[in-house]
């Protein structure tokens, strides 16, 4: 989680951080101080009325008890925390991951009453916190200042989930909520929902492998027209959601600042395709979007994928592992030209694409954005890769960083070394994948030593997979020199070979 940072406004240098416990120390003082001050000014209007210096040493006192009060209770935060092997700084409470204990859990609550001013809590990955999220939240009040908080993978119940349901009014301020991986929640995301409508503030949802079924579509689709700000929305792996988008979720068009929508493996229907090609359409402001993994929409996303050239401004595309056909995979491909801004596009495990990547030519051709290109496990054929070489060759995907054409095992040794004999030419190139499937072995072609060539042009460079290619002793040599030889290292692994 992102600690928050204060900048100085005359400088613009970090400020150093303060823990709590400073800060209620400080609060202590000063207001001890200014009771200090007032008895004080009492004391000298009635200085000769008193007899003795009594009732002077008992408004020392109790002047004095509210500071001790506070710095015992910031001392209790400080140890509590110190046990954790963490710290509190500035307004963000991190206890991600720690392994609270049940004890733990119930001393919680009383150290987030004790940070009135905290903005920011990550409790994920402690399954402690399941079964007991009333008693450690139980004391955040109505005008909390909480924006961020992460409940992942925390074994919450389906009565955490309520309890959630009914604690987001209380939380005006809240901009970003992650419940991810509690599985049992969904039963209780009728309450959920209920609660996101008072979350006017919301701007990232995050309810991935949550348990959410058909019903929960129409459930958060009611609390859409709530959340007017949101920018990111997760439901992805949620396998029972499927066929849950088939009544039109027309609220979900009313996000207009919505960026990135992630419904990966959520066993879409073809009739939630149909839905979703009169919704997606409409969020102008997308950035990226990942449907894959849902299989049925490759017999039935031609005329979703064909009005993704209404997104001007996607960037990320994500459509692996969904059964693509011809027919689909030709509609994407013309939409593709209408995105100049993609610069990560992912097709992998989708059959279709071997012998067919030319439909796709026009768009390798006229991206200037491009920087990630995955095309793993797409039965790509030499003339795929000599086709890309040539893409290269005549100066375009100048910006690709990460190419991926690993598991395609029908290319032969000319096609690639065509490939690698225009390589050199990708110079902001820092990952390349051509290994084979786990249950292919193939010896190394004379096409190695372009690649080593190659990579000896390529300043940026760093990872090269091509596991289950054998070397022969000569070429392992040469490798061996092009380590020695270069001053950073480029991690080649060629590792499972016989």
């Amino acid at each position: 989680m992102s600690q928050t940072r204060k900048k100085s406004s005359s400088d613009g240098e970090t400020k150093p951080r303060t823990s709590f416990v400073n800060k209620f120390l400080r609060g202590s003082k000063l207001r001890s101080s200014k009771a200090e001050s007032r008895n004080e000014s009492n004391d000298l209007k009635t200085a000769d009325s008193q007899p003795s210096d009594e009732p002077e040493r008992t408004a020392t006192l109790d002047t004095a008890t509210p500071l001790t009060s506070e710095m015992e209770v910031g001392c209790r935060v400080e140890q509590f925390l110190q046990k954790l092997g963490k710290k509190a700084e500035d307004t963000c409470l991190d206890l991600n991951n720690c392994g609270l204990t049940t004890a733990d859990v119930r001393e919680m609550g009383a150290a987030l009453k004790a940070i009135p001013d905290l903005e920011e809590l990550t409790l994920s990955w402690n399954s402690k916190v399941g079964g007991n999220l009333p008693l450690i939240l139980q004391k955040f009040q109505a005008g909390s200042k909480i924006r961020t908080l992460e409940l992942v993978d925390c074994a919450l119940t389906s009565e955490d989930g309520a309890f959630v349901g009914q604690l987001l009014p209380m939380l005006p301020s809240l901009e970003l909520l992650d419940l991810s991986i509690n599985r049992n929640i969904g039963g209780s995301l009728n309450s959920i929902a209920q609660g996101l409508k008072s979350a006017s503030n919301l701007k990232v949802l995050k309810l991935h492998s949550c348990g959410l079924s058909q019903k929960s579509v129409k459930l958060l689709d009611a609390a859409f027209r709530y959340l007017s700000e949101l920018r990111k929305l997760d439901l992805s792996c949620n396998k029972e959601l499927g066929g849950g988008f088939e009544d039109s979720p027309a609220q979900m068009a009313t996000l207009e600042h919505l960026e990135v929508l992630d419904l990966h493996q959520c066993s879409l229907t073809a009739g939630d395709v149909v839905s979703l090609t009169q919704v997606i359409p409409l969020l102008s402001s997308l950035h990226a979007l990942d449907l894959s993994a849902n299989k049925e929409m490759g017999s039935s996303s031609e005329n979703l994928l064909s009005r993704l050239r209404f997104l001007p401004a996607l960037k990320s595309l994500l459509i692996n592992s969904c059964a693509l056909q011809r027919e689909t995979f030709t509609a994407l491909a013309e939409a593709s030209i209408h995105l100049p801004a993609l610069e990560v596009l992912s097709l992998s495990w989708n059959k279709c694409v071997g012998g067919n990547l030319k439909l796709l030519l026009e768009t390798l051709k006229l991206s200037t954005s491009l920087q990630v290109l995955r095309l793993s496990s797409c039965s790509l054929v030499t003339e795929d890769v000599a086709l890309l070489a040539s893409v290269i060759h005549t100066g375009h995907l100048t910006r690709l960083r990460k190419l991926d054409l690993s598991y395609n095992d029908s290319i032969c040794d000319a096609g690639w070394a065509i490939f690698c004999q225009n390589l050199w030419l990708l110079k902001e190139l820092t990952e390349l994948d051509i290994s084979l499937r786990p249950s292919t072995f193939r010896d190394c072609g004379q096409w190695f030593r372009h690649l080593l060539c190659a990579v000896t042009r390529l300043p940026e460079i760093t990872e090269i997979g091509m596991k289950r290619w054998i070397l022969p002793p000569s070429l392992e040599e040469e490798l061996k020199c092009l380590d020695q030889d270069r001053s950073s290292s480029i991690h080649f692994d060629h590792g499972e070979c016989q």
